[in-house]
């Protein structure tokens, strides 16, 4: 049985952080894991700039809460659904997640979790398990599913290529020249022929 492992952000959604440095005016929370892999020191660098300006997890989830999904995201994944079992596996955490899960219709999501005080300062990041992306499929192999995975960031490339089949999509530059052997793909349609022909 197969099943399709996607990351979230850059692949369904925009990314959350790069639309809050936006709308926050604050271009060092730009920096996402398509700049750091080590995604503890990019949280730790992000953290501390909130901290600095006095910002928590509502003026976050105020702008979250006006993203839309990725033009064609929403059909694409529908029409993978109709087809095969999908999960997404994130990086991102519940507290940003929820509102874009409703906008494109409750898929299966496992990510990670914030602590959040009271006041909404975020005082730190729970991470489901060590390695994520690459654990989970890992996991599901073991109980039995062939994976297929795509993503566009350092943090996708292993779990990427742990899958029977992979693919970047709208990856960077960087990222495609350091991994000519992964097909690299730039529309929904591309990467629903790729992944119907991988099942």
């Amino acid at each position: 049985m197969n099943i399709v492992c996607l990351d979230l952000e850059g692949v369904l959604v925009p990314e959350i952080w790069i639309a809050f440095a936006e709308e926050s005016g604050i271009p060092e929370l730009r920096r996402t894991t398509r700049d750091e892999p080590d995604y503890d020191r990019l949280m730790a660098y992000r953290l501390a700039i909130l901290r600095e300006r006095g910002l928590g997890l509502p003026q976050i989830q105020d702008v979250i809460s006006r993203i839309e999904p990725l033009p064609g995201a929403r059909a694409f994944l529908d029409a993978l659904r109709e087809r095969t079992q999908v999960v997404i596996i994130s990086d991102t955490f519940e507290e940003f997640a929820r509102p874009l899960m409703a906008k494109l219709g409750w898929p299966t999501l496992l990510c990670n979790s914030l602590d959040v005080a009271p006041d909404g300062e975020i005082l730190g990041h729970l991470m489901r398990c060590e390695n994520s992306k690459l654990t989970t499929v890992r996991a599901l192999q073991s109980c039995g599913f062939e994976t297929i995975a795509a993503g566009d960031s350092f943090n996708d490339l292993a779990m990427i290529q742990a899958s029977k089949a992979g693919f970047l999509f709208r990856a960077p530059a960087s990222i495609r020249a350091a991994n000519p052997e992964l097909p690299a793909l730039e529309t929904y349609d591309e990467l629903l022929r790729a992944i119907v022909g991988a099942l």
